[in-house]
């Protein structure tokens, strides 16, 4: 799994994303919304369906410019914990609070 954490690692996913989807997850540290997400993310990534997709991650505080810049990129508002599945630079689907779940992102990558 990536971690988001420059500009250049933004594009670079982005940019691949037309050879694999991907889904990326944006996490807030200081959430207990964002935490309770990340612990289905995480069971996500134990199912055979994350095998589909390159996993990526940002945190949306410490590298703030790439969770923005990721928004603005893609063209869906920010929300945080965030999950986004982007295939040729384009959303396909994306979640945010208590939508994320291990069972709705393998549901997302399943339309693949």
């Amino acid at each position: 799994m990536l971690q988001l954490m420059t500009l250049a690692d933004l594009e670079a996913l982005i940019a691949s994303s037309g050879e694999q989807p991907v889904l990326v997850f944006k996490h807030s540290t200081s959430c207990p919304v964002s935490a309770r997400a990340h612990r289905e993310w995480e069971a996500f990534q134990a199912t055979p369906a994350a095998g589909k997709v390159k996993l990526a991650w940002v945190r949306v505080i410490q590298e703030r410019p790439v969770s923005l810049a990721l928004a603005q990129k893609v063209g869906v508002q920010h929300e945080s914990p965030q999950a986004l599945l982007i295939k040729n630079g384009q959303v396909l689907w994306h979640a945010s609070h208590r939508g994320i779940t291990a069972a709705s992102l393998t549901e997302a990558v399943s339309t693949l």
